[in-house]
């Protein structure tokens, strides 16, 4: 019989590159991309009038930020998006368990959901403009209206999802719906939940270029159109990176919030 004189060796140690391989692969890529862009910008094979270059976007940036308003919209866009993804995170959950747990209110609530959900939002920009005027709140319900709808269906399909011998444990404890709430319906639809918030990521950043391109004076989506009507290619580029570096990286950190709680579930 032969004998195995090597030792035995433990689980090999991941090497930078494998604990990195997607952002290096992925800058890589970007980085090959910009400078591409930049040499053909730089070579003149791309019209000024419906191009720009990356040096062109940094010192726009760099102008905007020192001596223009930059600072001042994106603060405004920001508000908007943070105070409408926050009220529709909150109206979404807590309207998707009722409406999962209940089923008499969800044979009420459901044609409407339908409804509204397949309705394009946009449609809807010019009526929330007469019902809001053309301020603050204007864009934030625009927001709200894009975000509200990923995390109330995704709430919605967590809660009828909680596994039904977990509730009739919970019941045969003689638990109160609070309890099963608490300690089963709302574990169980975390995961679902968090999808559902990754989705209203990217359709609330929608939303304000969406308000603030359509009903604004001020704000990254109002710097794009303006820079769009004005014929300015750097000052759209320059929003349209902004507007593309806020959802990277707001998603970036949905999906890590997403993985962290995707195990958390109640145990069988």
């Amino acid at each position: 019989m032969a004998i195995d004189l090597e030792p035995e060796l433990g689980p090999r140690k991941r090497s930078f590159y494998d604990r990195n391989e997607r952002l290096l692969l992925g800058g890589a890529a970007v980085l090959l991309t910009l400078g591409a862009w930049q040499w053909a910008w730089s070579a003149k094979v791309i019209s000024p009038l419906f191009f720009t270059g990356p040096s062109t976007v940094a010192r726009r940036f760099i102008e905007e930020w020192t001596h223009g308003r930059l600072k001042q919209d994106m603060l405004y866009s920001g508000t908007n998006f943070v105070i409408g993804v926050g009220m529709a995170i909150a109206v979404g959950v807590v309207l998707g368990v009722l409406i999962g747990w209940y089923r008499r209110l969800a044979m009420v609530i459901d044609p409407f959901v339908t409804t509204l959900y397949s309705t394009p939002r946009v449609a809807l920009v010019p009526l929330v403009l007469i019902w809001f005027g053309i301020g603050m709140w204007s864009k934030v319900f625009i927001v709200f209206i894009n975000a509200v709808f990923p995390v109330l269906i995704n709430t919605i399909g967590g809660v009828r999802a909680i596994d039904v011998d977990l509730l009739r444990a919970a019941r045969a404890y003689c638990a109160s719906d609070w309890q099963i709430f608490t300690t089963v319906v709302v574990p169980g639809a975390v995961p679902f939940i968090l999808t559902g918030v990754r989705q209203a990521v990217a359709l609330g950043l929608i939303g304000v270029v969406v308000g603030e391109m359509f009903g604004g004076s001020e704000g990254i989506g109002f710097m794009v159109n303006y820079g769009g009507q004005t014929f300015q290619t750097d000052t759209v580029f320059l929003g349209v990176a902004i507007i593309a570096l806020s959802g990277i990286t707001l998603t970036w950190a949905a999906e890590r919030l997403e993985k962290r709680f995707s195990r958390w579930r109640p145990e069988r």
